[in-house]
């Protein structure tokens, strides 16, 4: 294998073939198509096809999609590197019965079959006692043409692939049938036999079948000419599946029945709830069925793009450049608050009643809350330009997912419900991103078990948690080690569920959105000082909530404002509560231009329009007391102190360090490169306010560094070019236009 190492990209770029010579078996379309791919982009030095039909192997070399024809398959796997059957699933076995008994040499073989267990038995039986060097892999591509006459060299560009290694598979024989498909522009993925035969069943096998289904159904009908006359483009493109080639799906079905049947019976028990519901006339459970299809539909397309652009954008390193000379000037108002979206969700769900949500972030974090949710069964309509509608279940009525609870990046999201969970009847198991998957949750896991819960973490703590059943929850009193809003509001949450009173007492103030919003769905909430407590037995009343604009986000438009010559800028309708004002306070104390008006209380949140004016900074010792309160809003602060004259040195924000970066290294090495003096500490970090010069910064995949040196450039002297931005897009998606619709001279690289 070592002599056949696949080509690096400067050397596929030269068409230096990296695999000697393929042996395509089968030139239907998928066949045809990767034979003539690999063919064109000269990936090997010989491609040879095999087909049992005379017109087929003409036309294959007639059209330059393979190199030479052979009817006799021994005579054309002789001296053959890689071995790509692409025929009928159920011809497979005879096929590798016949290859078993050929001298193939280190020969790789692999296949393109969609049923990849019953694929894989045939090849140990037919290979049994002998080496067998397989790599099973399946391309999530078609075309309503199907034949050697349909092979597209570009059927797989941009398009899955996913590869089944067992393990009889050796590592080179991995990488190689892994670089034929990259080299074809594929997104290669892997994944294990059992659970791709169990997605493929649930969404290719099922839809097929139900297509299938239906239309025969409805054609037996006496009345199917008028049935067909007048069925909608829905009914169209439903069934347009249903007309692929019959074989071809029997032979699937047979060869992946088992997986089939698990998630037909699966569907026939959702059925028969939903006949049950229709013949009720139960119009709410009608609704959960519809709005969770729905939005689940949108949420998972929307996360799925979101990704898509992300991991590209995260490939062509996303570039932001950012211009001196600009200002901020006008009025804008920036997306809702995180934290109270999170919250309106969870406690809307736990009360009596429909909640109604105004100025709902549509973020994906706030999305996988919603989808949670809906997953236990609470009917959630919207979002729909900010307006959400909880038709609450009360506090106990959640149902038990049908699977994992899946929530992206949201730490918040798993912190949370960890307490709500802790107390249910059901097992939960809590999952995210490669991101969240690194956090620490050992925070709560640690305090819940306290209480009674069992719970069940990775390595270290790390998600995913899988949380037991069906526990009973003791009340306590808990006093945190460290400051964390999360944590508190896990326990005040699985409080509500805990025998006697659970209280929580911290080392300084966190936001308390959690409290505030429980008085306000009517929960009586303690709070004595540092120390919050509630109690079981109580319910919540479903509510109204308008959610106000996120001081977080704001603070990047109140440090540009206050660092740029000759401007001003009225920020509406910002949330002003005071345990997520120390940017405020600590921008003030610096010397910042920041008034407060209009200040008013919409559903128990303070909120008021912010102006802020151009202002000469000074450096200062912040405050420890504020630390806590202005957290996530940091790393723009240092921009605001790298513009002030004079030090300013932040202690006591170690939290800072294991955020979505190293924040503190992170933007320390930022400002240096601009030529700012930036001495990181174990717990913080002393800045040097002085000019700011142009170069390059790298964010880390971090969208609170990226934005924030896109402030900086209000000050810089050159262009600044910020790299790894994509995940702005997911946080703040209108960033990039808020700024620009201020005077912010910042966009993506190559844009105009």
């Amino acid at each position: 294998m070592s002599e056949h190492a696949f080509p690096t990209a400067a050397a596929t770029q030269r068409k230096e073939p990296g695999v000697g010579r393929l042996v395509v078996v089968g030139l239907g379309l998928i066949g045809g198509s990767f034979a003539k791919g690999v063919r064109e982009r000269g990936l090997c030095r010989e491609v040879v096809g095999v087909d049992l039909d005379p017109h087929t192997r003409e036309l294959a070399v007639a059209q330059g999609v393979v190199d030479r024809c052979e009817e006799d398959l021994a005579v054309a796997c002789r001296g053959a590197q890689v071995i790509q059957l692409a025929v009928p699933i159920l011809a497979m076995e005879k096929l590798l019965g016949v290859l078993a008994g050929l001298a193939l040499g280190d020969a790789v073989i692999t296949d393109v079959g969609s049923s990849k267990g019953y694929v894989l038995q045939a090849a140990r039986r037919a290979f049994a006692g002998r080496p067998l060097n397989f790599v099973p892999g399946h391309p999530i591509a078609g075309s309503e043409r199907s034949g050697v006459a349909a092979a597209d060299s570009e059927l797989f560009l941009h398009h899955k692939v996913i590869l089944t290694p067992v393990q009889e598979s050796e590592p080179q024989a991995l990488a190689l049938v892994d670089g034929l498909w990259r080299g074809l522009g594929a997104v290669v993925e892997r994944m294990a036999v059992e659970r791709h035969d169990e997605v493929l069943a649930a969404t290719s096998h099922l839809p097929h079948l139900l297509a299938f289904g239906l239309v025969d159904s409805l054609a037996k009908r006496n009345e199917n000419l008028e049935i067909f006359r007048y069925a909608a483009g829905g009914f169209r493109d439903f069934t347009r599946i249903a007309g692929s080639d019959p074989v071809m799906w029997r032979d699937i079905f047979l060869a992946n029945r088992e997986a089939v049947l698990r998630t037909l019976d699966v569907f026939r028990s959702d059925l028969d709830a939903l006949r049950a519901a229709v013949d009720a006339g139960d119009g709410h459970q009608l609704l959960g069925v519809f709005t969770r299809a729905r939005v689940a539909r949108e949420h998972f397309s929307k996360i799925l793009a979101r990704r898509a652009y992300v991991d590209a954008m995260h490939d062509n390193d996303l570039i932001y450049l950012a211009l001196p000379g600009g200002h901020a000037r006008g009025h804008i108002r920036v997306p809702g608050d995180k934290s109270i979206s999170h919250r309106s969700i969870m406690l809307g769900s736990l009360a009596e009643g429909t909640t109604e949500v105004e100025g709902f972030l549509e973020g994906e974090d706030a999305l996988a809350t919603i989808q949670a949710f809906r997953d236990m069964g609470v009917v959630i309509e919207g979002p729909h330009h900010g307006r959400v509608t909880v038709h609450g279940v009360g506090l106990h009525g959640l149902k038990a997912p049908p699977g994992p609870l899946y929530l992206g990046n949201s730490g918040t999201s798993m912190r949370l419900l960890s307490g709500l969970l802790a107390a249910q009847p059901f097992d939960t198991v809590l999952t995210g991103d490669a991101s969240l998957s690194k956090r620490p949750m050992n925070r709560v896991a640690k305090p819940l078990r306290e209480m009674g819960a069992e719970i069940e973490a990775g390595p270290e703590g790390r998600p995913p948690l899988t949380i037991k059943g069906g526990r009973r929850l003791t009340g306590m009193h808990y006093q945190m080690p460290m400051a964390s809003a999360q944590v508190k509001s896990c326990l005040l949450l699985a409080g509500l569920y805990a025998g006697g009173e659970t209280s929580v007492s911290e080392p300084a103030p966190t936001r308390d959105h959690t409290e505030r919003m429980l008085r306000g769905f009517g929960y009586p909430v303690k709070v004595e000082g540092s120390k919050v407590t509630v109690e079981s037995g109580h319910k919540l009343q479903a509510t109204q909530i308008e959610v106000p604009a996120d001081i977080s986000s704001a603070t990047f438009f109140l440090v540009a404002a206050t660092i740029a010559e000759d401007s001003e800028l009225l920020l509406e309708h910002v949330g002003i509560n005071p345990t997520r004002t120390g940017s405020i306070e600590i921008l003030k104390l610096m010397g910042a231009d920041i008034t407060l008006e209009n200040p008013r209380e919409v559903g128990g949140e303070p909120v008021a329009d912010i102006r802020v004016r151009s202002a000469r900074l000074q450096g200062i010792e912040i405050p420890l007391d504020l630390v806590p309160l202005a957290i996530d809003e940091f790393p723009v602060l240092f921009v605001a102190a790298a513009c002030a004259e004079g030090r300013t040195v932040l202690r006591g924000a170690e939290e800072l360090r294991v955020k979505e970066s190293d924040r503190i290294q992170v933007m320390a090495d930022g400002l240096r490169a601009l030529g700012v003096k930036a001495e990181p500490t174990p717990d913080g970090i002393a800045i040097e306010g002085g000019p700011i010069g142009g170069g390059e910064i790298y964010s880390h995949g971090d969208h609170r560094i990226a934005m924030s040196f896109s402030i900086a450039s209000l000050r810089a002297s050159a262009p600044i070019r910020i790299h790894d931005c994509a995940n702005v897009a997911t946080s703040f998606p209108n960033f990039i236009a808020l700024a620009k619709h201020v005077g912010i001279r910042v966009d993506e690289e190559g844009v105009s």
